[in-house]
């Protein structure tokens, strides 16, 4: 069985957190959702809040196919919190997914994980990575799998099915929600 760990700061988007969680889910694969800060709810930017499995802390030492990081404006709390780029130079050393969706990928960059690599973010974030592609929903380069924000998020989660699971996996749960043709 796969496994994802969805890391779930104060104040991230939830659209772009709940619908790729839902999507592995239904394709049988295991989400670990792991709250940054030290309270298992985590309030989404816009009131809404989940629990979390874990912690951070708890779960930083395990190791997952894929480490997800959901936007929105808990992304400024990734980016102060020195475990979050171990964490994903970590991953990648190891030859692991990494998932970034909206102004996560500044994470990324960060740390030092979208040099040379084809990637897309939300337009707000464009000034500080110059060099992501434009008009793509979701752009796959190796295991680095990006996206660029709420109105992509249930793209974002069909191809983190196709990439972790497979293809037929992808196929039946946009079936499952009635996802159009594409």
């Amino acid at each position: 069985m796969r496994t994802v760990l969805a890391i779930l700061p104060e104040g991230f988007e939830e659209a772009e957190a709940v619908t790729p969680i839902d999507f592995l889910r239904r394709a049988g694969v295991r989400v670990t959702l792991a709250a940054l800060g030290d309270a298992l709810t985590v309030m989404g930017r816009n009131g809404i809040q989940l629990l979390a499995d874990n912690t951070l802390r708890a779960v930083s030492e395990e190791v997952f196919d894929c480490v997800f990081l959901p936007g929105g404006p808990g992304v400024k709390l990734f980016r102060a919190d020195a475990r979050v780029p171990e964490l994903l130079t970590r991953q990648a050393a190891r030859g692991g997914w990494i998932a970034a969706i909206c102004a996560a990928p500044t994470v990324l960059n960060d740390a030092g994980l979208l040099a040379g690599r084809k990637f897309t973010a939300h337009d707000s974030v464009r000034e500080e990575l110059p060099a992501m592609e434009i008009g793509k929903p979701v752009v796959v380069d190796g295991k680095l799998l990006t996206s660029r924000g709420a109105g992509t998020a249930a793209h974002f989660g069909l191809v983190l099915v196709q990439e972790l699971v497979s293809a037929a996996a992808r196929n039946e749960v946009a079936q499952s929600v009635c996802w159009p043709n594409d």
